[in-house]
């Protein structure tokens, strides 16, 4: 099978094509991250000092659609065109040299007429992370900027929201008490307060919160200073990789290798991760379990990839460090997390169930937290034989998520929810061969073809004509860029992540070709 033109410019032979993504992983350790309107808008006007700044400007400007905003559907736009507007608005006061001032005019008009509609309409909006500090943070800078312009009342807030906690906040950061990790993550919103706060300390690699925008905030005024310092290089090097705009989160380091390295080997993808890949991932886990990369707190998620990789990989790591996000019968993605989320679980039950197969010994210890998951996410699956989550726009993640942990660790009693969810992704295939919330995407036609081959009943023929075409639609979308689809305070696209889903269900859908070839997961 000719894979020539495989999502993302993938080679012919996938297990090169799967060897060649780990390898990036160590080139990069920061790992692979779209770009983000959100964040690029935020250092527009927190760092018009900083190498880039004109393109950056010049990205805000060719990502507006034709209505004036910026983003995706569904409510999703409106932090991403908040932001963009902001920044526009902001290079305008400064009368920033080099860029075309009538163009800018033009863009922030656009932007406030687009907003000033959504927000004097009931918006239903995502579950994102610090949605409720940022909008208000955003609100009240563009506010500021328009004043009493002629043709231009001032935004209101959306329903449910104030601007006491951002108050709160902002006090908190000020009296130089520790922040929390979490909290930094989102820094920018506490406007000068942020600025060299004195509890408030960035890594050993110059990020604060893992965020060029929350970075770029505790920087503040002292950039002039810091000419050759860690912060200001840190900064320097993160809108390098993009030549100027910049991601909305980085480091991604154990996330993204656990990730993909779950994806290739649950689907038998034959690839070889480096010793010390897998030597790095297993000091990453600390008691209190491992973050994303530095700059951001522990979190059940990354925690619960990064012990499934190492069981497949056959260097099991006891699960232990999950135990201090338990909340009740689930695992909060952190503590103290508001919200919960289907696809942390089913990654904490993929942790347990692993370790459990890998040590039979340790089995009748995690039993009944196995079994407790398995039932929780059950009672959780829609009408529909869908689960949705917090941590991703689309349904089919979240589904491919419950869908195999429950096939592999959920017992008889998930059959029926399995079973569901496989009909459900069968009955919602384009009539193209992709899978996708507001279009075919090829991330989420991998994650349908997943689901259908990687259960039990994966040999049913109508599963292997739909995975077929949905081959087929990977081989065709050739090297087209992912939509941004995972959650963070934008939408974002980890990109050897989705990279690597798409060779696993290629890898699938090939095997399926040729069920007479047995392949087994390490």
């Amino acid at each position: 099978m000719n894979h020539e033109s495989l999502a993302g410019g993938v080679t012919a032979d996938l297990a090169t094509a799967a060897g060649e993504l780990v390898s990036s992983l160590m080139l990069r350790p920061w790992g692979q991250v779209s770009t983000s309107i959100y964040e690029t808008g935020r250092m527009v006007t927190l760092a018009p000092w900083l190498v880039g700044h004109l393109e950056r400007i010049d990205y805000l400007i060719g990502a507006q659609r034709q209505d004036g905003g910026w983003g995706a559907p569904d409510g999703y736009g409106l932090v991403p065109t908040l932001s963009a507007t902001e920044a526009i608005l902001s290079a305008l006061a400064r009368g920033d040299r080099g860029p075309d001032l009538e163009r800018l005019a033009l863009a922030a008009e656009r932007g406030l007429r687009v907003l000033a509609a959504w927000l004097g309409d009931r918006l239903e909006l995502p579950d994102m992370p610090a949605i409720e500090h940022i909008v208000p943070s955003l609100v009240a800078r563009i506010n500021r900027h328009v004043g009493n312009t002629a043709g231009h009342a001032p935004l209101p807030l959306p329903d449910g929201m104030s601007y006491d906690a951002l108050r709160r906040i902002r006090s908190w950061i000020v009296s130089g008490a520790e922040i929390p990790e979490k909290l930094l993550h989102a820094l920018e919103i506490a406007g000068d307060a942020g600025g060299g706060a004195p509890g408030i300390r960035p890594t050993a690699i110059g990020t604060v919160g893992a965020s060029p925008a929350a970075t770029a905030a505790w920087l503040g005024g002292r950039w002039a200073q810091e000419t050759d310092g860690p912060v200001r290089g840190h900064l320097e090097a993160v809108v390098r990789l993009h030549g100027g705009p910049v991601p909305v989160g980085l480091p991604i380091t154990v996330f993204e290798r656990g990730w993909v390295l779950s994806w290739l080997v649950r689907a038998g993808v034959p690839v070889e991760a480096p010793p010390e890949m897998v030597a790095d991932l297993r000091a990453a886990i600390g008691p209190g379990g491992t973050a994303a990369g530095p700059g951001l707190p522990a979190d059940a998620d990354t925690t619960s990839v990064a012990l499934y990789a190492l069981s497949l990989l056959g260097a099991p790591c006891e699960p232990d460090s999950l135990w201090r996000f338990r909340s009740g019968a689930h695992f909060s993605t952190w503590l103290g997390e508001q919200g919960v989320s289907v696809s942390v679980n089913a990654h904490a039950l993929d942790a347990f169930g692993q370790y459990a197969a890998r040590r039979p010994a340790a089995a009748p210890r995690y039993e009944p937290t196995i079994s407790g998951l398995a039932a929780w996410i059950r009672d959780r699956q829609r009408p529909d034989g869908s689960w949705t989550d917090r941590w991703h726009a689309s349904p089919y993640y979240a589904t491919v998520s419950c869908t195999l942990a429950l096939d592999a660790f959920g017992g008889d009693a998930s059959a029926g929810a399995v079973r569901a969810a496989v009909e459900w992704v069968l009955a919602t295939q384009r009539p193209d061969g992709s899978w996708g919330r507001w279009e075919g995407t090829a991330e989420e036609t991998a994650y349908g073809i997943q689901t259908l081959l990687l259960t039990r009943g994966g040999t049913d023929p109508r599963r292997v004509r739909a995975a077929d075409a949905g081959q087929a639609y990977l081989t065709a979308w050739g090297g087209k860029e992912h939509p941004p689809l995972w959650h963070d305070k934008d939408l974002y696209v980890p990109l050897a992540v989705t990279r690597a889903a798409v060779i696993a269900a290629a890898h699938l859908a090939e095997r399926a070709r040729r069920p007479s070839q047995k392949e087994t997961v390490p």
